[in-house]
């Protein structure tokens, strides 16, 4: 994916180190090990700091382009390298901000908030990353059923400043609430396993239960969305299932072959014994009329008569 880059989140696995040779020492492999996941892991958390202060200054020349009045929602204007992500941008007072709270994008501010330090004037920043929200935020075992939004507020006392500074958010033990609106087909069919994530740039995730459908809640600024844990496929039950047809299958075929060699062999054994049966018994032909007969040439009991007399 092209795009603005903020020197690539650098989201790799650590690189595998290639030993030539038995005279380098595993404790010095070790620690360059260490060191280039620390780099690794410090450059994820540059990436995501990087584009929040990226976007910080495309909504704040939106601002100073439109000589905006307190109040309305401005659209950020943003490179076509980042289609997809949507950045808009309010300008408010904190008095306003404390009565009322503020409702603009995803994001609910309930009213008794005030910004820390405190100043006149603040302007809250809202992201949506869009199909950009698994590159800056992956999430290794979830799954992001929506794109990653964002709220950071800023002070609004000098918008033509090189830098301005990120402000807190105090809103006295209420929650702010996060809507997601309409979800896909997929997403409502995954809900029950369905958690609220709360993203920080350094990488860590904190979940939680979603009370409400396609609803979190935040105690503070930040990166939200909702996730659903990776599916992992079963493959042992598909490789079970497979060589328990494969087996069955050898049954029936070593069966059948079973079947037809004692077939065989009992035929042979039946041929074999009228063979001998024939080749045993030698018998005397005899012409009877016009036709040739087996005789017996001796008879094996001598006839006798009643009074003893043999014939």
């Amino acid at each position: 994916m092209h795009g603005f880059d903020t020197d690539g989140p650098r989201r790799q696995s650590c690189l595998k180190l290639v030993l030539m040779g038995s005279s380098m020492s595993w404790s010095f492999v070790w620690l360059i090990l260490t060191f280039f996941c620390a780099f690794v892991q410090s450059s994820d958390e540059v990436a995501s700091d990087s584009l929040d202060a990226f976007v910080q200054e495309c909504a704040l020349s939106t601002l100073v382009h439109h000589r905006p009045h307190t109040g309305p929602l401005y659209k950020a204007i943003l490179p076509a390298n980042l289609s997809g992500m949507e950045v808009s941008v309010v300008q408010l007072r904190s008095r306003q901000l404390w009565s009322r709270g503020a409702n603009f994008s995803h994001f609910h501010i309930p009213s008794r908030t005030m910004p820390v330090p405190h100043v006149k004037r603040l302007v809250l920043v809202y992201q949506d990353l869009g199909n950009w929200s698994s590159y800056y935020y992956p999430l290794p075992g979830f799954t992001l059923l929506t794109s990653v939004v964002g709220l950071i507020a800023y002070d609004a006392s000098n918008l033509e400043a090189n830098r301005t500074v990120q402000l807190n958010l105090n809103t006295m033990g209420k929650p702010i609430s996060v809507h997601f609106g309409k979800l896909s087909s997929f997403s409502i069919g995954r809900m029950s396993e369905a958690r609220c994530a709360a993203l920080s740039a350094s990488g860590t995730v904190y979940l939680s239960d979603m009370s409400l459908p396609s609803v979190c809640y935040g105690r503070e600024q930040g990166h939200f969305s909702i996730v659903v844990p990776v599916k992992r496929k079963q493959k042992w039950k598909s490789s079970w299932v497979g060589g328990f047809s494969v087996g069955f299958m050898g049954l029936v075929v070593m069966t059948s072959v079973g079947m037809v060699a004692i077939r065989l062999s009992r035929k042979k054994k039946i041929a074999e014994m009228e063979k001998h049966a024939d080749e045993s018994v030698v018998l005397g032909m005899i012409w009877i009329g016009g036709s040739k007969m087996p005789s017996a040439t001796v008879t094996r009991t001598q006839p006798v008569l009643e009074n003893g007399a043999a014939l």
